[in-house]
């Protein structure tokens, strides 16, 4: 008989009593799309609250764009003042190749700050093809992708804590 292979995401254990309570995180939207944004912005609010986050140890900062916030996330990790950040963002497909520019280097940008210092970032920045695609990935509730770039951020933290 073949083995079965399971698909999937595996949810990670809930975080225990305090785990996050002290923990500061930073979340750094862009200034674009500012209904999908502000929707992203919320799921990601509604999961550090469900982790444990509280609301003094969370600082929002904005970006003119989504191009602009691995710069942001540098300065949030060279200040030492943030245990980690969530980027946030909605980058939707145009006529011309600005998308992929803007996209990619954003996503390039985040991955390589935090690689560089040891910095838990959540990437949250949509890059879709319309408008509705945006929308649908910034719905409420769990699978709002604000709130899944909180919670893998989260996720992070707690492991370079296991392996500090």
């Amino acid at each position: 008989m073949p083995r079965l292979v399971k698909s999937g995401y595996a949810a990670p254990k809930p975080p225990a009593k305090n785990e996050f309570a002290e923990a500061r995180v930073a979340l750094v939207a862009t200034r674009w799309n500012t209904g999908v944004v502000e929707a992203l912005m919320q799921g990601a609010r509604e999961c550090l609250s469900e982790w444990g986050v509280t609301s003094p140890h969370i600082r929002e900062f904005f970006t003119p764009g989504a191009f602009e916030i691995p710069l942001a996330l540098e300065q949030l990790a060279r200040s030492g003042r943030f245990d980690g950040a969530v980027a946030l963002g909605a980058v939707i497909r145009g006529d011309t190749p600005h998308f992929d520019f803007v996209a990619g280097e954003c996503a390039r940008g985040v991955q390589d700050v935090a690689q560089r210092h040891n910095f838990p970032a959540g990437f949250g920045v949509l890059t879709v093809n319309t408008g509705k695609q945006a929308s649908d990935r910034a719905k409420p509730g769990r699978g709002n992708k604000g709130y899944e770039a909180a919670a893998a951020m989260l996720e992070m933290l707690r492991l370079k804590r296991q392996l500090a």
